[in-house]
């Protein structure tokens, strides 16, 4: 069984087990250092949604930087029972664990999110079906983190703001236009 590091916050240095599942791609830690060195090291507060959880590593770092909640989606049953196992074991007070399908969840959620993290199963048109869906549930000053098979310029009127690529994926951070400053 592969392992990845949380590389910050109360859990730092932290290993994760991922177990062996179709399709899934932990995020790499360094672009798990490259995304938490974008939002700030600290999201003391924010409510987070990991929509695609898979090996849990995006929310497992934002629970152990200090988000006040996140909320992790799941469909496949043996990951499900991989991360609840592991939010018991690192005692994980800050997340729920959601098990099932991310469209059913998103149509059916009424919470509002600070940070949500998106990287869904690539070749099948995810993003442009969730899209309609995750947008109302932004808070004003959201971001948005991509994981995708190429880059993603616009999430709505989400802009991007950052990218990178590492190996085929592109990865980016998206948020409202900061509109100019109107003082002379």
């Amino acid at each position: 069984m592969n392992k990845i590091r949380i590389v910050g916050g109360t859990h730092r240095s932290r290993l994760i087990p991922v177990p062996e599942a179709t399709g899934l791609r932990p995020t790499p830690d360094r672009v798990r250092e490259t995304l938490f060195n974008w939002l700030g090291q600290d999201l003391q507060g924010l409510r987070c949604l990991d929509l695609f959880s898979g090996s849990g590593g995006l929310g497992f770092e934002a629970a152990s930087r200090g988000a006040a909640s996140v909320v992790m989606v799941e469909m496949a049953p043996k990951v499900v029972t991989h991360l609840r196992e592991t939010i018991s074991h690192l005692q994980f007070s800050n997340i729920r664990l959601i098990s099932g399908d991310a469209l059913k969840f998103l149509r059916a959620s009424q919470e509002r999110f600070d940070v949500v993290f998106l990287d869904p199963p690539f070749r099948q048109d995810w993003l442009a079906r969730i899209e309609p869906l995750v947008l109302p549930l932004l808070t004003p000053a959201a971001r948005v983190y991509i994981e995708a098979e190429e880059p993603v310029e616009h999430f709505g009127p989400l802009h991007r703001v950052r990218s990178g690529k590492a190996g085929q994926v592109h990865y980016q951070l998206l948020c409202e236009p900061v509109p100019p400053d109107t003082h002379e």
